[in-house]
This record gives C-alpha cells, sequence and structure tokens, in this order.
C-alpha cells in the first residue's frame, strides 16, 4: 500500500508516518520503481501501536526506547510490568498536581481583592498568593523526564 492508504488505515497523516519513518519508530518502506514508499501490515501494526502506546501516555522518546526491545524479543512480561507501573506512579503524581493547581484556581476567586461586578486589573487578581504560596508548598508544575525517572522510573526492562 502507499502512503496515502496506510495514512487512512491507521488514522495518521502522511506527515505522521514520514516523521515516524525519520525518527526510527517506523522501518524504512520498500521502494517501488517510480520511487513511491510501499507499505505492508507490519507498517499499520507498528503505527497502532506507537499511537496506542502514546495514548495511554509514553512520549515518543520513551516508545523509541522500547521498540528495539520489544522488536528482539528482549523484553519479558514481569519487566514490562514494573515499566508500566512506574508510568501509574507518574501519572498518580500528575493527578496529584492537578488536584493541587484545581484547588488553587478554585481559591484564586476568593483571594481577589474587588467586587465580582467590577473589572479585574492585575493588582485585584495578583493582591493575594494563594493558599500553597502562603504556606510555600505552590510548586505544581510538570516533571523533567530525567526528574520523572529519578522519581521512580526506572526503566528496568532490559
Amino acid at each position: 500500500m502507499n502512503i496515502g492508504a496506510l495514512a487512512q488505515l491507521t488514522g495518521v497523516s502522511t506527515d505522521t508516518l514520514r516523521y515516524y519513518e525519520k525518527e526510527g519508530l517506523l522501518e524504512r518502506p520498500a521502494r517501488a520503481a517510480n520511487g513511491y514508499r510501499v507499505y505492508g501490515e507490519v507498517h499499520a501494526e507498528r503505527v497502532r501501536f506507537v499511537r496506542g502506546a502514546q495514548a495511554l501516555g509514553f512520549s515518543l522518546s520513551e516508545i523509541r526506547w522500547i521498540l528495539p526491545k520489544l522488536d528482539a524479543g528482549q523484553v519479558v512480561r514481569a519487566d514490562l510490568e514494573k515499566y508500566l507501573m512506574c508510568k501509574v506512579a507518574e501519572i498518580d503524581a500528575h493527578i496529584r498536581q492537578l488536584r493541587a493547581l484545581k484547588k488553587d484556581l478554585l481559591a484564586t476567586f476568593g483571594s481577589m481583592g474587588c467586587a465580582p461586578e467590577r473589572a479585574v486589573t492585575v493588582k485585584h487578581a495578583t493582591n493575594k498568593s494563594t493558599p500553597r504560596e502562603r504556606a510555600g508548598t505552590a510548586t505544581t508544575r510538570r516533571l523533567h523526564p530525567k526528574e520523572r525517572r529519578s522519581a521512580g522510573n526506572t526503566r528496568s526492562v532490559r
């Protein structure tokens, strides 16, 4: 099948397919006499795997890291389960951060220093800090990939 057919079959754009190929997520396809790419079912399976892993919260770099190991049969279920549990722990941490952020956003309504019918200025919106800022615990931010690994995502899959 050509790139357009693979794109339609997998629900991704042709640009995405070219990007996956460039990034090593998709094996380079054979070329027809006219130079067009010729894809097979193995390519469709790979695209579905990448998209499915992304939907579960895995980054392309994480997917790129594990694909060769899966292809080589180097991943045993127990190791994969450990890796997936690290991802679950990362998601749990993110949920805690989002809940704290939601709490701060809701607290912002009460801390604005003007009446509800008045126009809000920067002074009104910032004249009081959030409860977590006053407590010195306002650190809601996404973890850098290196911080995620040190927080439990050790990639023990071999």
